[in-house]
């Protein structure tokens, strides 16, 4: 040390070097693409427990009041219909072609976003229609939620089960019957809007010039819906 100079300073203790533990060794990473079904294996679930699961939440949702809209499927001659009703009756009749989850979809935002699929409510409707298809029914009895119509529509909708099974009228017969006889094209689009075809006949009502005129459901549904009737 210098004279006068300042005290030295302690160097600081060397730190200890840090050991690393080497990584432990275990089994190696699976790398194959079974995963998918391993899992589904390791998690599977009876469709049938599944089936008495659903029943058994329809059911309680019926009892608690909490089913607004209860839906099915039922295969016809003219494809796949889909079945809808309220606590007031069927609401809705729905050809695959009109896609059933958009009706489904356009049920819960117009009517409530309670839908289930309960196809108990429906047993009524699908029997009825199975009778129709086998020539056995000539007119439905079940009852009918109407809330998708109003208006002139509405007026025009319920003339419709006035036309007797087999025959036919025309857009501007059934103007007349609805009280507006200048209606016709009105009397069209109540008809190409109708939420529960079949049950109740928009195929019934046909052109002045004999065509058949447009339908939900698509003019193949419609010519074996009025051939049905004829043959019968």
């Amino acid at each position: 040390m210098r004279p006068g100079g300042p005290p030295p300073t302690a160097s600081p203790p060397s730190a200890a070097p840090t050991r690393v533990r080497p990584p432990e060794r275990g089994l190696p990473m699976r790398t194959d693409d079974d995963a998918p079904d391993r899992l589904a294996r390791a998690y599977s679930v009876d469709p049938d427990d599944l089936s008495r699961l659903h029943a058994r939440l329809a059911a309680a949702a019926e009892a608690a009041g909490t089913l607004d809209v209860a839906y099915r499927t039922v295969d016809s001659p003219v494809g796949a219909l889909l079945l809808a009703a309220t606590a007031r009756g069927l609401v809705r009749l729905a050809y695959a072609s009109e896609g059933h989850d958009v009706v489904l979809q356009n049920l819960a935002d117009r009517i409530s976003p309670r839908v289930l699929h309960a196809p108990d409510r429906l047993d009524e409707t699908a029997r009825e229609l199975d009778e129709y298809f086998t020539g056995a029914r000539r007119r439905f009895d079940v009852a009918l939620d109407w809330r998708l119509s109003a208006g002139f529509r509405a007026v025009v909708l319920h003339r419709l089960p006035d036309i007797g099974y087999g025959q036919t009228v025309t857009y501007s017969a059934v103007a007349a019957l609805a009280g507006n006889p200048r209606a016709v094209r009105a009397v069209g689009s109540a008809c190409a809007t109708n939420p529960i075809p079949i049950v109740v006949p928009c195929h019934r009502v046909v052109r002045s010039d004999g065509r058949m005129g447009g339908y939900s459901g698509g003019p193949e549904a419609k010519r074996t819906l009025l051939g049905l009737e004829a043959g019968a």
